[in-house]
């Protein structure tokens, strides 16, 4: 007896799109003034400067666990001197942050925490 096998119907997965974002907004780890540039250029650092205390600091990020598909940039895209920061895992510099506060990169839709590092306040 031959078997003969039965075409599966083909379903579409469900994917949710349209997820908006907003760019990423940091506040100073000195003074929490939201008052912060960025300074530099992806292939060289991630060093940020607060407009109110002269802090730098480099931001990193984590997974924080989870994925987000159908992730939306802001419109409009972050100006070049807007705080950035790369995915902790692929690198990319599209993170923005969901209407809820929390970070997701926008190339692989990993859920983001965000870490200060190489935190130097002025001396005065």
């Amino acid at each position: 007896m031959e078997r003969v096998e039965q075409a599966k119907p083909k379903v579409k997965s469900a994917i949710l799109s349209g997820v908006k974002t907003k760019p990423l907004s940091l506040a100073c780890p000195v003074c929490g003034s939201r008052a912060v540039f960025y300074s530099c250029e992806p292939k060289c650092c991630f060093n940020h400067v607060c407009g109110d205390c002269g802090a730098t600091f480099e931001p990193v990020t984590r997974a924080a666990g989870g994925r987000q598909d159908g992730i939306e940039p802001p419109n409009p895209l972050p100006d070049a001197s807007d705080p950035t920061v790369a995915c902790g895992k692929c690198e990319s510099i599209e993170v923005y942050a969901l209407e809820d506060g929390r970070l997701v990169c926008g190339s692989c839709g990993l859920l983001l925490k965000l870490e200060m590092t190489e935190v130097s306040s002025p001396s005065r």
